[in-house]
């Protein structure tokens, strides 16, 4: 009896393992559910900022960063007052980003909100945040959601996390990671990370081999 009880348990326990890893607990950020997911995630890059009317641009299928435009950036962040965006304007389709509020606006994304076809995008140009969505001050934890037009001439979304200080023009402030969803047209969740298939694989071998003993 005893030792059914404790098998009993056993089973229990790895089964959450397995939903905790298939769930990206630990990782800091919401993972998503499938391992086999299209999305291009640059990892931790905590790229600097500036408090300038230039900011940081950035070009999302490259990596390749600057403090003055360039040729082929999607996503420029900037102010010396606030945090804005601005919109590239050497592509046939500047880049939006999303939001809820008016056209000259950006929404700071609860975490797994879609980012896709149906979303609402700002207007070309500058984008102020959206007061219903604040940002969120002495924390890592904003999220910035958008589409640009990719060099292989097709619609892609994306998303940039954020890390603010103690006001929005403070510094650090930094772009910590971002991510885009590699097939054209396709939403992702904001701030979602696709989760190593190594890990949920794992938990979920030991929950069967488990359940095979029994």
């Amino acid at each position: 009896m005893k030792v059914s009880r404790l098998i009993s348990d056993l089973d229990q326990h790895l089964g959450k393992c397995a939903m905790l890893a298939a769930a990206g607990v630990g990782t800091g950020m919401m993972a998503a559910p499938q391992a086999d997911a299209a999305v291009v995630d640059s990892g931790i890059v905590n790229i600097n900022i500036p408090s300038t009317t230039a900011g940081v641009y950035l070009n999302m299928i490259t990596g390749a960063t600057g403090t003055s435009s360039f040729t082929g950036y999607d996503v420029n962040l900037w102010s010396s007052s606030a945090l804005n965006v601005f919109s590239s304007t050497g592509a046939t389709a500047p880049t939006m980003y999303v939001t809820s509020g008016t056209a000259s606006q950006y929404d700071n994304l609860a975490v797994g909100a879609l980012i896709g076809p149906g979303s609402t995008f700002s207007n070309i140009g500058t984008g102020t945040i959206n007061p219903a969505t604040p940002l969120n001050l002495n924390s890592d934890m904003n999220c910035i959601g958008f589409k640009f037009l990719a060099d292989d001439g097709n619609t892609h979304y994306g998303w940039v996390q954020v890390s603010l200080a103690g006001t929005a023009a403070a510094q650090p402030r930094s772009i910590v990671r971002y991510a885009y969803e590699s097939e054209p047209n396709v939403g992702l969740a904001a701030c979602v990370v696709p989760e190593p298939a190594s890990l949920s694989m794992l938990a979920l071998g030991a929950f069967g081999v488990l359940r095979r003993r029994r």
